[in-house]
């Protein structure tokens, strides 16, 4: 049976050390997920195994025993903008209906990583403790991180908070 962690926390806050360090105590056998789109050639060649994040998760449980996806902040943003919706003109309507596309995408990963015995740990930003932007495009994607967190959270068997390094346990 798999064991998800999230780990969350402001930006340079050391969610990815501490996300690292969780798997290294597990073993020294750690697949990383960048969620980055590769814009110059290394990072094609980088990523090019790894076009659907989906249909690797099995592959990476053949071969590992932990697993960092990193991070789903990035994941959601390229969702995003791989939907091709005008945010700034866009209906209340079809927000929703982007943010159910993420929230499919999202629940679609986690089903996948729950068929696995892989220790997975998620890293994310928590975007909601600044204020309230004045930008639309910011406060939809602030909105839509901070339910996709709440949905990723909800399924973790554990959640850890991590402020200037310090990790702090908020769920298991």
């Amino acid at each position: 049976m798999s064991k998800v962690i999230l780990v969350t926390g402001g930006a340079r806050s050391g969610k990815s050390n501490f996300a690292e360090k969780l798997c290294k105590d597990q073993n020294n056998n750690t697949a990383y997920i960048a969620t980055s789109i590769p814009f110059d050639d290394e990072m094609k060649e980088r990523v090019k195994k790894h076009k659907d994040i989906y249909t690797i998760i099995n592959d990476i449980s053949k071969e590992h025993k932990t697993v960092i996806l990193d991070c789903v902040t990035l994941l959601v943003n390229n969702l995003m903008f791989t939907y091709e919706i005008d945010i700034d003109n866009s209906t209340q309507d079809e927000i929703n209906g982007l943010e159910k596309y993420i929230k499919e995408q999202v629940e679609k990963l986690l089903i996948e990583i729950k068929k696995t015995n892989l220790y997975f740990v998620i890293v994310t930003n928590e975007l909601g403790l600044g204020g309230v932007s004045i930008n639309k495009l910011t406060r939809i994607y602030t909105d839509i991180i901070g339910r996709i967190n709440q949905q990723i959270a909800t399924h973790s068997d554990e959640v850890y908070f991590v402020v200037s390094g310090i990790p702090m346990k908020i769920k298991g």
